[in-house]
């Protein structure tokens, strides 16, 4: 089918080397969900300190990223196919909205977009509309709650990454235009898992990596990110399923690229593929995204109270028992929300409304308290706050802190199932349909065009 990238408005086009204020991929500029950044907001409301409302093209629960004052969201138009049964109540009760047909009767099916804000006033830039395409004359089956716009883009600076639940893979510049795209759900077999994909994906060096773990077969795979074209795929055997997305760690042999499975959390060479240590643990939804800090891997494996740990990189085979596993707790951890490490401290929102926090240093509990909400995003840290965001549209924020102490609780209308960014003094929430910045907003600043984004395996990279 025909790809059109359709100009809105003009573009000025962001700086293309990421500062401390972009927020480039899922879970942020060190793809830990902590923010370096000083003054972010504390209190706002429907009417106090939000900087502005976007109503976006179509539906879903995609974390938006920022880069310059650009800020890029996913989401899909048309419902596809749903699983058959019950669905598990991951928070919030109730079927994913009905989505959008841009005001009019939707005849080209399934639509997904890639739709460009400008992070200062909340103007849509351009639009990029991707039909869906089915394999086996049909499209993967999804939870009620979501849809196939699941994974969260990814950017360098140069180019946009955007993966969708079929499958489908694209790259668009800063103004919107393809570059390259794929359909991995094709040429590798059909993206099959309970409740459709959600893995997002992960920059490094010259390449991207994805994770593919559904039940038809399980790989990584690694593209280079100028032109899509395979660098290596790493065949991880049939059985295992993830919807977490893999992230890189500073190793003291090395880069590590982490990933967390239905079997087991590993650890892989991200410029190979070569498998270099596991801690098997067998799970039934790995949902949470590992993160790292000061030397330290922190990670839930997901499903209910499941277990949560923190492993040292650098291990090489079956590390259970060895020095690279600093603690573990059994049972405790959130369904879907990943963890957050801050300041020494791991804190933790589970589906059942309760916050907790534990000792990043020996995982004992410091603190559990409810607050009668249910999170499925996962929380965000910086300037001295922890973020949590509930699904009926309630930020409560916590004091960092190894004590239990409420700063604030803020309320917006709407259902918000992605986490939170910042980026550039604001805070950026995304409900089901709508992009919301809070706090006030100022230009970035501008270097000269055509320097990429430092990623690891990079000289110079962070």
């Amino acid at each position: 089918m025909k790809r059109v990238a359709s100009t809105v408005l003009s573009l000025v086009i962001p700086c293309a080397l990421a500062s401390a204020q972009d927020w480039p991929e899922w879970r942020g500029p060190d793809r830990n969900g902590v923010s370096p950044e000083a003054g972010l907001p504390l209190t706002w409301g429907k009417d106090n300190n939000v900087a502005w409302r976007a109503p976006l093209g179509g539906q879903g629960i995609s974390s938006p990223i920022a880069f310059g004052d650009l800020v890029i969201v996913t989401s899909q138009i048309g419902r596809g196919d749903v699983r058959p049964g019950n669905h598990p109540t991951l928070g919030q009760g109730g079927a994913f909205p009905e989505e959008r047909s841009m005001g009019g009767a939707l005849e080209e099916g399934v639509v997904f977009l890639v739709e460009a804000y400008d992070r200062i006033n909340g103007r849509r830039l351009w639009q990029y509309r991707l039909p869906a395409e089915r394999t086996a004359d049909s499209l993967p089956e999804v939870h009620r709650k979501t849809n196939l716009a699941n994974p969260s883009p990814s950017t360098d600076g140069k180019l946009i990454y955007a993966w969708f639940g079929t499958g489908q893979i694209v790259a668009l510049d800063f103004k919107g235009t393809l570059v390259w795209q794929r359909h991995l759900g094709k040429e590798y077999g059909p993206y099959a898992i309970t409740w459709g994909h959600s893995s997002s994906p992960t920059l490094y060096g010259n390449t991207l990596i994805l994770l593919c773990d559904h039940n038809p077969a399980s790989y990584l795979l690694a593209l280079d990110k100028r032109t899509g074209k395979q660098v290596w795929k790493a065949d991880r055997g049939k059985g295992l399923h993830s919807y977490s997305t893999p992230t890189v760690v500073s190793g003291s042999q090395g880069d590590e690229l982490v990933v967390n499975s239905s079997e087991r959390i590993e650890g892989y060479d991200p410029k190979t593929g070569e498998r270099l240590w596991f801690y098997d643990e067998p799970n039934q939804f790995p949902i949470p995204v590992p993160s790292f800090g000061d030397g330290v891997i922190f990670t839930s494996r997901g499903y209910r109270s499941g277990p949560y740990m923190a492993i040292r990189p650098g291990g090489r085979g079956d590390i259970a028992g060895t020095k690279n596993v600093v603690w573990h707790v059994a049972t405790g951890a959130p369904y879907v929300s990943s963890v957050v490490q801050y300041q020494g401290v791991v804190y933790l929102a589970s589906d059942a409304g309760i916050l907790q926090a534990a000792d990043a240093g020996t995982g004992k509990r410091l603190f559990q308290g409810r607050t009668g909400n249910l999170y499925t995003a996962a929380p965000i840290a910086g300037d001295g706050k922890v973020y949590f965001v509930s699904e009926n549209g309630e930020t409560v924020v916590l004091k960092a802190s190894r004590e239990f102490e409420i700063l604030a609780r803020n309320h917006l209308d709407g259902r918000f199932m992605a986490s939170p960014i910042v980026a550039n003094g604001l805070l950026l929430l995304r409900s089901d349909n709508e992009l919301i910045a809070i706090g006030t907003a100022s230009r970035s600043n501008s270097v000269t065009q055509g320097k990429k984004t430092p990623q690891p395996g990079d000289a110079g990279a962070r």
